[in-house]
């Protein structure tokens, strides 16, 4: 089912209508939080990072944990605050009670648009093991938790605020941005996408025709106490699940059997995991460790990231050693293979003749994924054992590091924080970025706000939060790079 309703025609076919909208009909009347989400006091004496903080609380409690999804309530918040400004905007529903969302700034024309991309959909919650309601968006010690502060509403409200300072400044001064500036938020990220960007790159993707993209997938990394670097995400890694089936006679248990599928399979997966990929290197993988040796503040870190950007042969491969011993960083060097599910068996007393494992396997851009197969089906050497991908991801170009946008995230990160380095990154994470390179979109990601890996490590966890200063830092950066990309910033 498809519905839809903009505030102006368009040349894509025409979905049913959604129900009309109140909150965009009259954002402040019919619904308050639109107008003022919170009540008290002001958490801060700055309005920007106020109101970002008032629209990041009202988009946390509305809860779209997915499964189910529920982004349209979502959306029809961001439609009622958008269309309250002036800003056109176009309402979908890809699904019953799924969200899309899409709204345009017009500039002059000049340059073609710039897309500020955010997910509205969360992953779920165990509320019992939370300090703080996971959708309640409170304030405390500084931090903001809830479900989504990181992944992804907080990128999401730095986009709209963003939006509705660049409406305000072009109603004050008249002077239009060099090109559109398309605010994209989408349903279903954390479940595959169909009802997310598949579902509007194939029925809207004449509005979101664009040469830029900013999205999430990269970070601004707090090393110690210092923000030390933000890596702009220009690659990512292709998910792949792969079912590994071992198959052996069964009976009854009372009966040992040799070749029995559960021991078959814990062996095979036992082999796997022992298995490395080789290490493959690309452009953007060796200049993120080249520039982040010039900072790191561990010596012997620092050292192996050198090494390993060196191009020397032996270099590289005593690096990369080094460098294996911290997960994040082995994980960009090479293909990662991780079992997830394992399976088999219907009773405690009848040996199954077939057991199931299920292996996240994460391909570097470019490499195949039979490449990986046949290597791993080598490293079982088994007969009885096979291997088959169930389903994968988009396998996309990079963004290049050389580029206009690349440039303006440095810019704009190094005018909030003094000696700031910014590197590109090949994310080990998928996301919706894949499916816009793949349409010819050069995409960008940046997490926006300064994070330690602690609070990084929330994401997807219990007690996910966001600072309040890193808060002001994210929606200052995504404006700023904006700024830079539409000529808005001199």
């Amino acid at each position: 089912m498809t519905r839809t309703r903009s505030t102006r025609p368009t040349a894509s076919a025409a979905p049913r209508p959604v129900a009309d909208n109140p909150v965009a009909d009259n954002p402040v009347a019919d619904n308050p939080v639109a107008d003022n989400p919170v009540a008290g006091d002001p958490v801060t004496d700055d309005p920007v990072v106020q109101e970002t903080i008032e629209h990041l609380q009202a988009l946390i409690r509305l809860d779209s944990s997915n499964p189910p999804g529920n982004e349209l309530a979502v959306a029809r918040y961001l439609d009622g605050v958008l269309r309250a400004a002036g800003i056109d905007t176009w309402l979908d529903e890809p699904a019953p009670e799924r969200g899309a969302l899409i709204a345009r700034i017009r500039g002059d024309g000049t340059e073609r648009p710039l897309l500020l991309m955010a997910h509205m959909d969360v992953v779920g919650v165990e509320p019992d093991k939370w300090t703080y309601p996971p959708f309640g968006a409170e304030v405390h010690g500084g931090f903001l938790y809830g479900r989504g502060a990181i992944d992804d509403k907080g990128m999401l409200a730095c986009h709209l605020v963003t939006m509705l300072l660049v409406r305000r400044a072009i109603a004050s001064t008249g002077r239009l941005p060099t090109r559109d500036i398309v605010l994209v938020a989408t349903a279903d990220e954390e479940a595959g996408g169909i009802y997310g960007i598949d579902w509007v790159m194939e029925h809207r993707k004449d509005l979101i025709d664009a040469e830029f993209a900013l999205n999430e997938g990269g970070r601004v990394r707090i090393v110690g106490a210092r923000t030390l670097y933000a890596a702009v995400q220009c690659a990512e890694k292709v998910p792949h699940n792969v079912i590994v089936t071992a198959r052996g006679p069964g009976g009854h248990a009372s009966v040992p059997h040799a070749g029995n599928a559960i021991t078959r399979l814990v062996g095979a997966v036992a082999r796997i995991a022992a298995h490395q990929e080789p290490l493959a290197l690309s452009e953007v993988t060796r200049t993120f460790f080249r520039e982040l040796s010039a900072i790191w503040p561990d010596a012997p870190l620092r050292q192996a990231m050198a090494d390993v950007a060196s191009g020397d042969p032996a270099r590289v491969s005593e690096g990369a050693r080094a460098l294996s011993h911290v997960p994040s960083m082995d994980a960009v060097l090479r293909n990662g293979i991780s079992p997830t599910l394992i399976s088999g068996g219907t009773r405690s007393n009848v040996i199954p003749t077939e057991a199931e494992a299920t292996l996240n396997i994460r391909t570097l851009p470019g490499v195949p994924i039979d490449a990986v197969l046949e290597r791993l089906r080598a490293v079982v050497d088994d007969p009885h054992v096979t291997m088959r991908v169930r389903a994968s991801g988009d396998d996309a170009p990079e963004s290049a590091i050389d580029s206009p946008m690349f440039r303006a995230v440095a810019d704009a990160a190094i005018s909030l924080e003094a000696g700031i380095v910014t590197v590109p990154y090949l994310s080990t994470g998928a996301t919706d970025s894949a499916t816009l390179r793949k349409a010819g979109i050069a995409c960008y990601g940046i997490l926006p706000f300064p994070l330690t890996q602690e609070d990084e490590d929330r994401m997807h966890g219990h007690d996910e939060r966001v600072g309040i200063d890193a808060l002001g830092f994210g929606v200052r950066l995504v404006h700023g790079i904006v700024a830079r990309m539409t000529g808005l910033s001199a």
